[in-house]
């Protein structure tokens, strides 16, 4: 059935609406841990009560809308309230139960309820959080229908297993890399029987969640996966053989187990292919782009470099000319070098120059080792693409090489039956033969 339930105040508002006289019948089933016994009194009471707290939104309101034509009783009503309360973390909050009967266009009545809960935890004096209601509330959901049997809308349905022909190259490994998840191939099964209501319409569900139906070994309706798995309907479906024969017919028309096989094993090798394409278009892509960036990065780093030796240059010449200006001329000359302080001006001033070689030369050589590094990060993470597609297209060669042996057993498994079977007519036939020459006229010599 269908669940709508959101959170909301308004407790006047929401017991008017639900008590109002447009339906058939309205019929309070149940008021659970109120002191009020009337609907507003109820929801006034959680008002009063959530003062206490910062909620503004202190009721939770679901409705339960059976499908069309559904015959649902109380006592299912009450189940599905349960695992909707269990789901959202109400239990033992206070609740009310309201059940509608109205009358729909085609004159049918149709019954349906509404819950109605407290949020409000009294002991903690706090409101109880509801995170993801609405997808819980389609879990929920989605067991009712496949509980009860009825067909369910394809927008509740999930899609299990998609078809991995439909995948990218990422979840294409990605799926690999997960392996089989044993619920989401029953789950598979059980919402693609569940949304259809033909064998036309099963075919393309279980299509859309990557199986291919086909005749069983024991002629019953199987589904076979991309890895060449074969699966019983009725057993991952969970109804009754009968049933899958009343829906699907007779499994004669279907294709056998290994030409469906070989349907897969061809379609997967060309989607292989594709994905080939698709690693050799992105080596392609991103070798141009290296290129480029390493084209950049040395022009980028020649440029470093010129500036670096200019700025050196320049400040090479404007220390030497602070040295020279050190070094006194004239009389004042004469008396620095008959005293000797010439000399020692002149030392000093060779070991500036010495040290400031020193420092361009390790300036020029700690440029040069992080130009290195960036060239040296740059081809790292060239390598890395290179290798990760080399990788992926080993290993697509590999999947691809998979496919055409399942191809080619499946192949020779088709041929050994049909051998298996022409020898058999020949056996069968044999007998007959001898019989008819056995009781046929004779001619007198």
């Amino acid at each position: 059935m269908i669940l709508v339930g959101n959170q909301r105040g308004g407790a006047r508002d929401l017991a008017r609406h639900l008590m109002k006289q447009e339906n058939e019948r309205v019929e309070v089933a149940q008021l659970r841990g109120f002191v009020a016994d009337d609907l507003d009194g109820a929801f006034r009471e959680t008002y009063a009560i959530s003062r206490g707290t910062r909620c503004q939104q202190y009721l939770f309101s679901l409705s339960l809308n059976p499908p069309k034509g559904a015959k649902v009783r109380d006592e299912d009503f009450e189940r599905a309230i349960a695992k909707v309360e269990a789901k959202l973390g109400l239990s033992g909050q206070p609740r009310a139960l309201v059940y509608h009967e109205k009358r729909g266009d085609d004159g049918a009545v149709r019954r349906h309820a509404h819950a109605v809960w407290s949020r409000i935890d009294v002991e903690e004096m706090k409101a109880i959080p509801l995170p993801h209601s609405r997808r819980k509330l389609q879990d929920v959901a989605r067991e009712l229908y496949l509980e009860h049997g009825w067909t369910m809308p394809r927008g509740l349905a999930v899609s299990g297993e998609r078809d991995p022909r439909n995948f990218t190259l990422e979840q294409w490994q990605q799926a690999k890399r997960a392996g089989v998840d044993v619920r989401a191939v029953k789950t598979a099964f059980q919402d693609a029987w569940a949304i259809s209501d033909s064998k036309a319409a099963f075919t393309h569900a279980l299509q859309e969640r990557g199986y291919w139906l086909a005749r069983g070994d024991k002629r019953g309706h199987v589904a076979v996966d991309h890895t060449g798995e074969v699966y019983a309907v009725a057993k991952w479906a969970d109804v009754k053989t009968a049933v899958v024969r009343e829906r699907l017919g007779e499994p004669d028309t279907l294709p056998s187990v290994a030409d469906a096989k070989i349907e897969i094993a061809r379609s997967m090798q060309a989607k292989m292919e594709a994905f080939h394409r698709e690693v050799a278009e992105r080596e392609e892509c991103e070798k141009r782009d290296a290129e480029a960036r390493r084209a950049a990065l040395k022009a980028q780093q020649e440029a470093e470099r010129k500036a670096r030796a200019e700025a050196a240059q320049r400040r090479a010449q404007e220390e030497e000319r602070a040295r020279q200006s050190q070094l006194r001329t004239g009389i004042a000359g004469l008396w620095d070098r008959l005293r000797g302080e010439r000399k020692r001006q002149v030392e000093r001033n060779r070991q500036d120059e010495q040290a400031a070689r020193q420092r361009d030369t390790t300036e020029r050589q700690q440029l040069t080792a992080a130009q290195l590094a960036q060239r040296r990060t740059l081809v790292q993470e060239r390598t890395v693409q290179r290798t990760f597609n080399e990788a992926t297209t080993r290993e697509l060669s590999e999947d691809a090489s998979t496919f055409r042996r399942m191809e080619t057993d499946a192949e020779a498994e088709r041929n050994a039956r049909r051998e298996a079977f022409k020898e058999r007519r020949r056996t069968e036939e044999r007998p007959r033969r001898r019989g008819r020459q056995r009781d046929g006229p004779t001619l007198d010599r």
